[in-house]
């Protein structure tokens, strides 16, 4: 049972240095999936909090699924997330105690569920970005002489 990746958040990854990172299952409705499966989503703009013991993603934008024939979802609800207890403790407490922030990193099918690839992120300096740009830019023009 492989994945499929779906789409990755890639600032993530520029703004953030991923320390960690746990896979999230998503509760959604049944026109939500069929739209994800359709590549009608987006995490870019999205957010993760921790509210009353649970994970909730914010902003994802799911679009509304075209062959759905009851009430049409708000595309950017708040989400569940579905982690176990231990995980969301453990999360919770580093949050907390390294300021940390929760990033969402991938989307991808697993089986038939959705899943979330969610890593504990510090948020990079400035200068740490340019310093990514800088190898980013390098890593290119050895590909190119290759």
């Amino acid at each position: 049972m492989g994945e499929h990746i779906l789409l990755k958040n890639k600032k993530a990854y520029f703004n953030y240095e991923i320390l960690d990172t746990w896979e999230a299952g998503i509760v959604l409705t049944g026109p939500e999936i069929k739209s994800i499966r359709n590549k009608d989503v987006s995490i870019d703009e999205s957010f993760i909090l921790i509210r009353k013991g649970q994970v909730e993603i914010l902003n994802m934008n799911i679009k509304n699924y075209e062959f759905a024939n009851y009430v049409k979802q708000e595309t950017t609800r708040t989400r569940l997330l579905l982690l176990h207890k231990e995980e969301t403790k453990k999360i919770l407490k580093r949050v907390q105690l390294e300021n940390l922030t929760i990033v969402p990193l991938k989307l991808y099918l697993k089986g038939n569920y959705a899943k979330l690839e969610i890593g504990l992120g510090k948020g990079k300096k400035l200068i740490d970005k340019r310093e990514t740009i800088k190898q980013r830019d390098i890593e290119r023009k050895l590909n190119k002489i290759k």
